[in-house]
């Protein structure tokens, strides 16, 4: 309770497509205008994924990233946390193409194999406004998201030894944790930690509040009572879970990512509306966001003029 809450906001995502939303922010200038935001609003952290700027599918492309990071740099302090996941069906290669040309202070490392199954989503929908919306998400049904130990290997060497990156370590089960014990073992990696307990995923574990706790005790167990954590809580779960982490001494991550509404039954209309959000029901509590440098602190980062865009 006695340390500031850094605040991390997802901003675009891979996984929610344009149909859903109108606010989903799609062109390099919508993604820089929302990171822009949503920093001023409080975020410390920005979480960054591209998407094609004509009909907003997930982009690997680091031309597209690069059409935003320098803009997002030059008008803000926050940190920037590029996506290493990318969206099903990238190849390691296209997940690391603008990650190791960017050379970010952070960049998202998922720390296990999963299913993540959207396709129920395709069922809700009426109307799609791109072709490759309905096939993207029925075809989750039958697809696996990869991160094999090799391929963890393989982004920690290239971009943690080869880029000074650091990483959030996204857990979507309590086996990421075992293998993210196996990984400082082996000593691929040296604390400190900022893991990302991700909950609420069709295919991960459930957004329960036994879960959370679990999780909790686990990384505690695993890598000491001071270990940073956050969470990530998809859809109607974002904003409880975030104050219930909070209040267990955590950090907090929230955005059009992970949740495309503010309230029951009303869209978000930005990325800064749900930071906003979560920054009042902290004040309520009594905590106060992380500023960037107070977090770059605590995470041991490099710093962002060390970083290629």
């Amino acid at each position: 309770m006695g340390k500031s809450v850094i605040i991390s906001c997802a901003v675009t995502g891979s996984l929610h497509t344009p149909s859903m939303s109108p606010h989903l922010p799609i062109t390099p200038a919508q993604i820089a205008a929302e990171a822009i935001a949503a920093a001023a609003a409080g975020a410390a952290i920005l979480h960054l994924h591209a998407r094609d700027p004509i009909d907003g599918r997930p982009s690997a492309d680091p031309a597209v990233f690069m059409a935003f990071l320098p803009q997002i740099k030059q008008a803000t302090a926050a940190i920037v946390n590029l996506t290493t996941g990318g969206a099903p069906g990238m190849t390691m290669d296209q997940r690391l193409a603008a990650p190791e040309l960017a050379s970010p202070e952070m960049t998202s490392l998922n720390m296990g194999s999963m299913n993540i199954g959207l396709f129920e989503a395709a069922t809700r929908m009426t109307s799609f406004t791109h072709a490759w919306e309905k096939p993207f998400l029925e075809n989750t049904r039958d697809g696996v998201f990869r991160n094999t130990f090799a391929d963890i290997q393989t982004i920690v060497e290239r971009l943690g030894k080869g880029h000074g990156c650091r990483f959030e370590f996204e857990c979507y089960d309590v086996s990421h944790l075992y293998n993210l014990a196996w990984l400082l073992d082996q000593q691929l990696y040296e604390p400190p930690l900022f893991i990302q307990f991700c909950l609420g995923i069709l295919g991960g574990i459930g957004a329960e509040l036994d879960n959370l706790l679990h999780m909790v005790r686990t990384a505690q167990r695993l890598f000491g009572g001071d270990t940073e954590f956050s969470i990530l809580a998809a859809g109607r779960h974002q904003m409880p879970f975030a104050t219930h982490t909070a209040l267990l001494g955590g950090n907090v991550r929230v955005g059009l990512e992970d949740s495309l509404f503010l309230a029951r039954g009303a869209l978000a209309r930005s990325n800064a509306d749900q930071v906003a959000k979560i920054v009042r029901i902290l004040a309520e509590l009594g905590m106060t966001p992380a500023s960037p440098d107070e977090a770059r602190g605590r995470l041991a980062l490099k710093g962002a003029d060390r970083t290629r865009f």
